[in-house]
């Protein structure tokens, strides 16, 4: 069976009909003066699904974050929680937990008693405080440092620390606000999998905040894309990535060649498109009108450079090796096309040696599949 991407079957219950949203963002809308920070927003959100709210600094994202945790109210709007509608309820009532970037773990405290700050103010008794903390500290593998204290740590396991914290009171929803910024590439990289399959464990319904793509697209069930308080795409990670809904998508998620032109002919099966130049392309995955003008957007991995013309290619181009950077596992050429446009290709290092090595300034043939790419008309 053929899928965008490798994807968790198992869990979709976007896709069924008769599935009931646990979380619903209803038309709204947040303002702080003049300023429209989120804008007639509506979405949903399912229970135990991983969502990631994606988007460049100031696009509104952590300002519905703060909506839903209850820092904020809508101006105009509802937000609902399992069908109860939000308004008034203030954030220590609300079944929700935030996890902020700095953690804001009590230095003075341990690692156990930061865990336990919650459950004391709740009133927990305190054999269940104990066995709760307990069973936290297993849970994010930190029990020989229950009685350290946060200036001991190591940034990861200060994470882990206010991860357990927030998990603790048992909130039918965790709230992360950049949960990793604070880390370091290659720990947020082995956080991303943990948070996952600590998700995946609790059963919680999670809801991250991010302006890293990477993070987004490893982490989540789904993705929302946020463009100036508005969403512009929500998809899975592979939907996001391999069909972009518009112009905007397609440029913040991942690199992307952008081919403008002119859809010349249409047929069942593929569509002829001429650029300016009156360079030709076929694709297949294209629902644009005859004489739309349209852009053809195709990802640097789904374009092959070569020296030669291949000869069963049915989309090529010619032009010349403008740059190439080598970065390990892949090399990422930069050819300039005769008609002057740049394309980025990228290919896998999958052997310690090439057949057909190519270097600056060598005329070269960028060529790919009629499939390869979307058609976006706008």
């Amino acid at each position: 069976m053929k899928s965008l991407g490798s994807i968790r079957r198992d869990f979709a219950p976007w896709n069924d009909p008769k599935a009931k949203p646990y979380i619903q963002f209803d038309g709204v809308t947040k303002r702080f003066g003049d300023f429209t920070a989120v804008n007639n927003l509506s979405l949903t959100i399912f229970e135990r699904e991983f969502f990631a709210l994606l988007g460049a600094s100031g696009c509104g994202k952590s300002t519905l974050l703060r909506m839903l945790a209850g820092f904020e109210e809508p101006t105009a709007g509802r937000i609902l929680l399992d069908g109860q509608d939000l308004r008034g309820i203030p954030p220590y009532r609300r079944p929700v937990n935030m996890m902020f970037q700095s953690y804001a773990l009590f230095p003075h405290m341990t690692v156990e008693n930061n865990i336990a700050f919650g459950l004391k103010q709740e009133g927990m008794p305190k054999p269940d405080i104990e066995k709760r903390v307990a069973d936290m500290l297993k849970l994010v593998k930190l029990e020989q440092f229950a009685k350290r204290k946060p200036h001991q740590l190591s940034g990861g396991q200060r994470q882990r620390v206010a991860l357990a914290r927030s998990v603790a009171k048992r909130p039918k929803v965790l709230l992360l606000d950049e949960p990793l910024g604070a880390l370091d590439k290659k720990l947020r990289e082995e956080t991303q999998f943990e948070l996952m399959d600590l998700q995946q464990e609790l059963g919680l319904t999670f809801v991250v905040v991010t302006h890293d793509q990477e993070e987004a697209m490893t982490m989540a069930d789904r993705i929302a894309i946020m463009d100036k308080g508005e969403v512009m795409q929500v998809a899975t990670p592979a939907e996001v990535y391999e069909a972009p809904t518009s112009r905007f998508v397609a440029h913040f998620v991942g690199n992307v060649n952008m081919f403008e032109g002119k859809v010349a002919e249409r047929t069942d099966k593929a569509t002829r498109i001429t650029g300016a130049t009156g360079a030709q392309i076929v694709v297949e995955n294209g629902a644009a009108a005859t004489g739309a003008d349209i852009i053809f957007a195709i990802r640097p991995e789904k374009i092959r450079v070569s020296s030669k013309k291949p000869a069963d290619a049915v989309n090529a181009l010619e032009g010349e090796v403008y740059d190439i950077a080598y970065l390990g596992d892949m090399t990422v050429y930069h050819v300039r096309l005769d008609d002057g446009q740049i394309v980025r290709a990228s290919a896998l290092n999958a052997a310690r040696v090439t057949e057909d090595p190519l270097t600056w300034n060598d005329r070269a043939w960028v060529s790919f599949r009629p499939d390869a790419g979307v058609v976006l008309a706008r």
